[in-house]
């Protein structure tokens, strides 16, 4: 089967070359055509009369067949195959019409095909075939052209030529020369065949146009297709100059910017929008952030590079990609799990607090043994002043992690935690994302402050969003409003303080583990302000040991005489008051004296007056007076309940700013001392109370009071007023009262111990069923005092009332 060969086939290495020294005599002998011939079969090409046809035969029967017709007369049929993947087709695949050719030329190149050039002569019609074999060879009939000189044969001719003429100048692949020839044919139907010979069209239009023996309708034919071929050319030009003129116009800014870069290297400049991308680029590739966040750090990459520095997104685009890079995605702190030195830092930074050095400590064993295990979420719950937030960061030095502290009192925007959307102006992250961009480690130690005194309103409810940062089962995949990817906080150490745990809600409590701290003795507050609060005050004012010295007495006066206070703010206060002071002699006289030793005399010297006195040996010298214990966000405190009576008709009085169930207690415990007033008084008359205004009055009146611990100290000084008989001055108590005598337990013990400590109470009665609660103090926190259990009221006044 041949294959036409485009234009510069003769290239090809040749091995022989055969030439026909005389063509025109081979046609002129073969004007009588035989009765047969050999049939070429052509792949995706025709043949027409009057055209040279440039082929390649590679088939093993049509390199026969070539050979055949060069050792004859070197005429053969050419006829087009109807399917041309088919490569030796039989005669029913072949067209019925062909071109009688001479072959003219022929070449033999390496591959073992060849090339042949074929002069085109008469169109015949085949058939019947001869045989198959070993190529085809058919019989033949001569088909002549029927030709009618007319106008629009004329008209017909010249719009095909002015037509192709238009052609050629649009198409690259026909050559120049091409257009002279056609316009030198004058002969219509050698127009039709020499410029349907040229046209890159279909197989079987190609074949139709052979076909068609009139030459007016082959003229009409082409005239059509050369219309068609025209103005699908033009479409294309159209398309191309638009093309172009794109490609063009990005050539040009490419070229320009490729020269601004040029310009600006040699003057060592840079685009500035092109280097703050390719800047932002490498600090993302350097973030090393997860699949998630790197996607959408890329989309709004890609966004600003696209956008002007002009435009109002492009600077939210670009403040949203620096938070993203600033993160630390992976960057994170080794713990320091040497469980010795963590105890030695956490010794040397606070003193006492072994409930909670023990629990840090029991977190590193656990750490060690599992490296995977998520960090505990600590709630400290104590007054103020007792070292809460000093002793997170004590934790954080002690792991080796980074601290960070924020603050959440007063917060109502649920955007505080979580960020605002970026849709808003003014958006960014969130108080965690922003910390844990301060901290720099995915890993810190999170001291989350006064988590009690969160608050909420229309604009949402932070604590709630709190949940999802302190919950161990979802903080893994936080999704911060600003950033809108994950972020794991599953390896920050949270620890949150309060003061009190009734404003925390329950869901948020529920996820904290909770530790109390109560309140220091006087003990530990000298311990503490001779380790660490003298020394921090001597500092802080400008002075050196050598200056100046605190001895015990002074440290004691100042603790029971000028403060009254569960932590030790009060007291590193009042230090740093007599530091100034001395300070300031020393200023006076150029740094120049001699050591100061401050004593107890000095300090009042230097303090003034006395502030704080303990009333209740003076308060309770006379009947209807009792010393109660009450616990208050500030720690513990001692509470004067005062009972008098006046004539009357049996009334009850109750003031000082007591809160309903106070006032309940108060009126529980008159109900009782009336119901069982033969076994409490007895020998006072009957019908006293019936003459008798009662009035009970808690002193500090512009204080708000509540609680139900009061009742047993009001049963107290209840029976003591009707006795005449004064309550011990060495005594305090604290329980709730029922009408039938019980003593019920209450909260708060260690606290309100310390509180009677500080009072120089001797000796507290306490619930009977609270004597567990007193084994949790330290042993060194109740060697000064006594306790003493009551499970009935009786059994607390036999305790309480001085004995006659």
């Amino acid at each position: 089967m041949a294959e036409n060969v485009p234009a510069g086939a003769e290239s090809v290495p040749v091995l022989e070359v055969i030439e026909n020294p005389d063509e025109e005599s081979v046609v002129r002998e073969f004007e009588t055509l035989p009765d047969s011939m050999p049939v070429l079969p052509l792949r995706d090409t025709v043949a027409y009369p009057d055209t040279l046809a440039p082929l390649g035969v590679g088939q093993e029967r049509s390199i026969k067949l070539v050979d055949d017709v060069l050792a004859a007369n070197r005429m053969l049929v050419m006829v087009a195959s109807r399917e041309p993947e088919e490569d030796a087709p039989d005669p029913d695949q072949l067209y019925d019409v062909g071109v009688v050719g001479v072959v003219t030329r022929m070449l033999k190149v390496p591959d073992g095909t060849i090339r042949i050039l074929v002069q085109g002569s008469q169109r015949v019609e085949l058939g019947p075939y001869e045989t198959g074999k070993p190529y085809l060879v058919a019989g033949i009939r001569e088909i002549p052209d029927m030709i009618e000189e007319s106008p629009e044969l004329e008209a017909l001719t010249r719009n095909v030529q002015r037509t192709f003429s238009e052609i050629i100048e649009q198409i690259p692949y026909l050559p120049e020369e091409l257009q002279m020839a056609v316009t030198n044919v004058d002969e219509p139907s050698a127009l039709s065949h020499l410029i349907a010979g040229a046209l890159r069209i279909s197989t079987d239009e190609k074949q139709s146009l052979l076909e068609e023996v009139d030459v007016t309708k082959r003229l009409r034919k082409l005239s059509e297709i050369l219309a068609r071929e025209l103005e699908v050319i033009q479409l294309g030009s159209q398309i191309q100059s638009e093309v172009q003129s794109s490609i063009d116009k990005g050539q040009r800014e490419y070229f320009l910017r490729e020269q601004m870069k040029a310009i600006q290297a040699e003057l060592g400049e840079e685009d500035e929008q092109v280097a703050e991308a390719n800047e932002l680029r490498e600090r993302l590739e350097a973030a090393n952030l997860p699949e998630g966040a790197l996607q959408a750090a890329e989309r709004e990459l890609s966004r600003l590079e696209k956008l002007p520095p002009a435009a109002a997104e492009h600077g939210v685009i670009r403040t949203y990609l620096e938070w993203l890079v600033e993160l630390p995605w992976d960057k994170e702190t080794e713990d320091n799990l040497d469980i010795e030195h963590a105890k030695k830092v956490l010794d040397d930074d606070h003193y006492g607090m072994e409930e909670i050095k023990d629990r840090i400590l029991e977190y590193l064993a656990v750490r060690k043994l599992n490296p995977e295990s998520p960090g505990p979420i600590l709630c400290f719950v104590g007054p103020p002043g007792v070292g809460k937030t000093s002793l997170g960061k004590s934790i954080g030095r002690a792991l080796g992690r980074e601290f960070e502290r924020i603050s959440v009192g007063g917060v109502r925007d649920e955007a505080e935690i979580r960020g605002h959307r970026r849709t808003y102006i003014g958006a960014m992250p969130g108080t965690i994302i922003r910390a844990l961009r301060d901290a720099g480690s995915n890993n810190p130690v999170f001291m989350i402050d006064e988590i009690d005194k969160m608050g909420s309103d229309y604009r949402g409810d932070p604590s709630s969003a709190m949940l999802e940062v302190l919950d161990p089962a979802q903080n893994d995949t936080f999704r911060d409003h600003y950033l809108d990817v994950t972020y794991d906080l599953s390896d920050v150490m949270f620890i949150a303080t309060a003061n009190v745990l009734d404003t925390i809600p329950g869901p948020l409590r529920d996820r904290m583990e909770m530790i109390q701290l109560s309140g220091y003795t006087a003990d530990e507050k000298r311990h503490i302000a001779r380790r660490y609060l003298v020394p921090r005050q001597i500092k802080a004012n400008g002075l050196k040991t050598k200056n100046i010295e605190f001895t015990d007495p002074a440290l004691t006066a100042i603790i029971e005489e000028y403060t009254r206070e569960a932590g030790v703010r009060s007291l590193e206060r009042e230090i740093g008051t007599v530091c100034r002071k001395v300070a300031r002699v020393f200023a006076e006289n150029d740094g120049k004296g001699k050591k100061v030793k401050v004593s107890g005399k000095r300090v009042r010297e230097l303090l003034g007056r006395r502030r704080v006195f303990s009333e209740s040996r003076r308060r309770t010298k006379v009947p209807g007076v009792s010393t109660g214990l009450a616990w208050t966000p500030t720690g513990g405190d001692v509470l004067f309940i005062e009972a008098t009576a006046m004539t009357g008709n049996g009334k009850l009085v109750i003031t000082g700013q007591l809160g309903d169930v106070m006032k309940e207690s108060a009126q529980a415990a008159l109900s009782y001392v009336r119901a069982n007033a033969g076994d409490v008084a007895p020998g006072v008359d009957e019908k006293w109370f019936a003459k008798h205004d009662i009035h009970i009055h808690v002193p500090a009146g512009a204080v708000p009071k509540d609680g139900p611990s009061a009742g047993v100290a009001m049963t107290v000084a209840l029976v003591s007023l009707i006795n005449g008989r004064p309550v011990r001055n060495d005594v305090a108590m604290t329980g709730e009262v029922t009408l039938t005598g019980q003593v019920l337990p209450i909260g708060g013990i260690k606290e309100k111990s310390l509180a009677a400590q500080r009072a120089g109470i001797k000796l507290v009665i306490l619930p009977s069923r609270n004597e567990g609660d007193v084994d949790e103090i330290p042993e060194h926190e109740r060697a000064d005092i006594e306790f003493r259990y009551a499970s009935k009221v009786g059994e607390a006044l036999e305790i309480a009332l001085a004995h006659e």
